[in-house]
């Protein structure tokens, strides 16, 4: 579905590449011969990535709109052409909604969705220039299906499933196709992490809350120590879905989702909600 820039290589833009599924991702498509402009916040903690010679560190926020724009224009003039886009961005809130801010709510959407939505904008004039296009969209099972204690989370990568399936149907009639790729928790990347030191803050809420809290984290517990999936094997569906050449839309990316995935998608509504009420709700 892509063609190759002015050195006979093909191009990706990846965002949220100093860390995660996104630094992975860029060594994954370096070693393939891409050229890769590998975007970060802080372009000094890809030090490492930009030793490698076919990839370009830059500096891209994705709540910052002049960074997108600067990085776009910067990458295009380095390679000459830009073929691909992985929006990888992204992080979790984790804890109960009623203790959320405002302010923090707004964070979630404005890097989880409304960044996406800033970038891919951003690309679309290229990419309809070129006639061609590939957009990989990095969800996450709770795109899927909700959980709680990560509403806002659930929230912001169910807006994003919509969005990428929506443009999708748009964008096919430029020969831009759109991807999704789902992954769940893997133990190599900061993600849950971040997550797990945001909680201390998060959780202070209601005490009325407090057995149903004790016995989510318990639930959380498990399922972080049944994680077998790492931050490798999801850039190596991200580059399957960048470069298989086909229009197919959504990538589960880690084998623990799958049964919740299946549960979602091929049971009846009631089955569904029946064995999610039993295990994501626990009371103490």
């Amino acid at each position: 579905m892509t063609s190759a820039s002015a050195d006979g290589r093909k191009t990706v833009l990846i965002t949220g590449a100093s860390t995660g599924f996104g630094q992975s991702a860029t060594r994954l498509f370096a070693q393939h011969g891409w050229n890769v402009v590998a975007t970060m916040r802080t372009p000094a903690a890809g030090a490492e990535l930009a030793a490698l010679d076919n990839v370009w560190v830059t500096r891209l926020d994705v709540q910052d709109r002049a960074s997108i724009d600067e990085a776009i224009a910067a990458g295009i003039a380095r390679f000459g052409r830009i073929d691909a886009l992985v929006n990888n961005a992204g992080f979790g809130l984790f804890g109960l909604f009623e203790s959320a801010s405002r302010e923090s709510i707004q964070t979630q959407f404005d890097v989880n969705v409304f960044g996406v939505m800033d970038v891919t904008r951003a690309l679309l004039p290229h990419f309809r220039a070129q006639r061609l296009g590939v957009i990989v969209n990095v969800s996450s099972g709770a795109g899927v299906f909700g959980l709680p204690m990560i509403s806002l989370y659930t929230a912001s990568k169910f807006a994003l499933e919509g969005f990428s399936e929506s443009l999708s149907y748009e964008l096919q009639s430029q020969n831009i196709v759109v991807k999704i790729v789902e992954p769940g928790g893997v133990v190599s990347t900061g993600f849950g992490a971040r997550a797990a030191a945001e909680a201390s803050q998060a959780l202070a809420a209601p005490a009325d809350y407090d057995g149903f809290v004790a016995g989510a984290q318990k639930v959380f517990a498990g399922l972080r120590s049944a994680r077998l999936a790492t931050s490798e094997d999801v850039a190596g569906v991200i580059y399957e879905a960048t470069s298989d050449g086909t229009d197919r839309l959504r990538y589960v990316a880690t084998e623990d989702i799958a049964p919740l995935v299946r549960a979602r998608r091929e049971s009846s509504e009631d089955d569904y909600i029946a064995l999610m009420r039993t295990t994501f709700t626990p009371t103490a």
